[in-house]
């Protein structure tokens, strides 16, 4: 089976983003979280406003989404679609770099009363990207869910389920006259537990396996290692019985769950890390499939974050790779799969005191990790950073955490008697202001809009002869930081361990209508050292609107350099980082320690 499309050069990983969340973060959030991870492509269910303008600029390419419930609408009449085009496409293309239009989502096995209307819409909304001229750069194209392939255990013998071809053939027409993809969303972990013991659990999870233990393809002779290749080579299979041969695959959803019941014993925590790891490094390699080498199946994963509304059983509520708050779900070994999630979260595990353990071993253990473990405990004494708060569990977690870091991180260095466990949660909230001298996670951070991030909190007797304000620099080792440029107070202050960041709740103002939020600025205390935020330089004018009051916007004019027209806004801010749910999106800084600051340098 010859293959002649163009081949993908770069196959690539990307994540869908559900929003059915009790708590979703704000688009900004959700881009901070993407930017951190470095996740390049993503997949939107809508095409939800609020995301659309949180992406712009960002680099990161878009698939947006019809739901099944417009379906209907924009399959109907030419006009809806086009007007769905210009609210959605045309407004934010090309600052949003949005690359496909998915039309609903397995609409012939969810609504196949809807199936009609499929081919209709997925014209129309081509017909409106050719009159804007956006149809060589944005794809149009529908999910179909895998069982819509029969017979796929033998690849080479898969076919469409007949009673779709009327609709089918004309779709994958489109696909092929237009150079758009098939979408194809797959579940290899729906497929293991419906196959009654057919298919091992270790072929499903990308497992080494021997030769004998092996899939083969009796008209073929091709060994499948895994059910992701074979059932990718049964989609080409499929569509090639219906004389269909130059349509590449995109598999648009994949995943595994890491939680569930007694009823679905294989959705747990090590198997989703298992699979999501191993499937990142097999799209990564760029070998393709056995029956197609060279031939990049980029992938997304399902999902960003866990749906907790989502309806249905445990495990439906638990794809996700991180918590709403950002903590990291799956704990992914990714060595040499390239840039995504670049900050591996193997990085990202702890070894933190057991909630309830016994006070008295948890001591002993302390005591231990601090003298013949060789953690320097100096931090732990009274007036020392991370004596508080003042409790065994907070400083045996602090103990804990540098002795695991010390020995490498190896699983079998955190048990201390069995008072401490490995966890993917950042321990931030046990250690308080500690946190920071503890290897919480970094992110490292690239320019946006001119502007420096990975911004360092300064300390407060940071001082210079320099008349334009204190040299407040990044880390010290060796990543990229921002420079805050500050007036000079005159006098030293005494150094604390933290800063004190005075900000404008400018969008708490403006939500609460005008002088109804009569608060001037905020000071708030953040730890020394990287803020890990965005800050982008908006003008007096802009900030204004946002509801900065005349009288700080002419301590901050009066203090400023000459010719400086703005201050720094807070763009985003990395979940879990120094600065999380201390700064939000839109505050405006006024000053650090005391001291005005207009602006970056670097």
């Amino acid at each position: 089976m010859w293959r002649c499309f163009d081949v993908v050069a770069d196959p690539y990983i990307g994540v869908n983003i559900g929003t059915d969340l009790s708590d979703m973060p704000h688009p900004t959030q959700v881009v901070a979280l993407l930017k951190a991870q470095q996740i390049r492509h993503v997949r939107l269910y809508n095409a939800d406003q609020g995301m659309l303008v949180a992406l712009a600029n960002t680099g990161i390419r878009v698939m947006v989404s019809i739901p099944n419930e417009q379906l209907l609408g924009n399959g109907q009449s030419n006009s809806t679609a086009a007007n769905w085009v210009t609210r959605n496409i045309v407004a934010h293309y090309p600052a949003t770099d949005i690359t496909a239009v998915c039309i609903g989502s397995e609409v012939l096995t969810t609504l196949p009363n809807a199936g009609p209307v499929l081919v209709n819409a997925i014209k129309f909304v081509h017909s409106a990207l050719v009159a804007s001229n956006l149809d060589k750069k944005i794809k149009v194209s529908s999910p179909l869910l895998s069982t819509v392939i029969l017979d796929s255990f033998l690849p080479s013998q898969a076919f469409f389920n007949r009673s779709w071809n009327p609709v089918l053939v004309p779709m994958l027409d489109f696909l092929q006259s237009t150079g758009s993809f098939l979408m194809l969303n797959m579940y290899p972990y729906y497929d293991y537990m419906q196959s009654n013991g057919a298919i091992p659990l270790d072929y499903a999870l990308f497992k080494p396996l021997t030769s004998n233990k092996e899939a083969v393809d009796s008209n073929t002779l091709v060994h499948y290692t895994n059910v992701f290749d074979a059932m990718v080579v049964a989609t080409y299979f499929a569509m090639d019985f219906l004389n269909f041969a130059n349509i590449p695959v995109i598999v648009i959803e994949n995943g595994w769950p890491s939680k569930d019941d007694s009823n679905e014993p294989d959705a747990t925590m090590e198997n989703a890390n298992t699979y999501n790891s191993n499937l990142i490094r097999h799209v990564m390699n760029k070998t393709g499939t056995p029956a197609h080498p060279g031939i990049a199946v980029s992938t997304y994963i399902y999902e960003l974050y866990n749906e907790d509304m989502k309806p249905g059983p445990i495990s439906e509520k638990n794809w996700g790779l991180f918590e709403a708050n950002g903590d990291p779900i799956c704990i992914l070994h990714l060595t040499g799969s390239g840039s995504l999630l670049a900050n591996d979260t193997t990085n990202q595990t702890y070894c933190t005191a057991k909630d309830g353990a016994d006070q008295k071993l948890l001591q002993a253990a302390l005591d231990w990790a601090c003298g013949p473990g060789k953690v320097d405990c100096s931090p732990l004494l009274q007036g020392k950073p991370c004596y508080e708060p003042d409790n065994v569990i907070a400083h045996a977690t602090y103990a804990f955490i540098t002795y695991y870091h010390q020995m490498g991180k190896t699983s079998d260095v955190c048990d201390f008697n069995g008072v401490a466990d490995i966890t993917t949660t950042d321990p931030s909230n046990k250690l308080k202001a500690c946190a920071y001298f503890v290897n919480a996670p970094v992110f490292h951070w690239k320019k946006k809009n001119g502007t420096m991030v990975n911004i360092t909190a300064p300390s407060m007797n940071s001082v210079t002869s320099d008349s334009s304000g204190p040299s407040f620099y990044g880390r010290g080792d060796g990543s990229v930081g921002g420079l805050f440029n500050c007036v000079q107070s005159k006098t030293e202050k005494p150094d604390s361990g933290y800063s004190e960041f005075e900000v404008v709740r400018a969008l708490k103002f403006l939500q609460k209508g005008g002088d109804s939020y009569m608060s001037k600025w905020e000071a708030i205390s953040i730890p020394r050292g990287t803020l890990q935020t965005t800050f982008v330089h908006k003008g007096f004018d802009e900030i204004c609107q946002l509801g900065l009051r005349s009288d700080t916007e002419q301590i901050a004019r009066h203090a400023s350099a000459q010719g400086e027209t703005g201050m720094l806004v807070v763009d985003s801010v990395v979940p879990s980082g120094p600065a999380h749910n201390h700064l939000e999106p839109g505050d405006v800084l006024v000053g650090v320690n005391g001291e005005v600051c207009y602006a970056l340098i670097h």
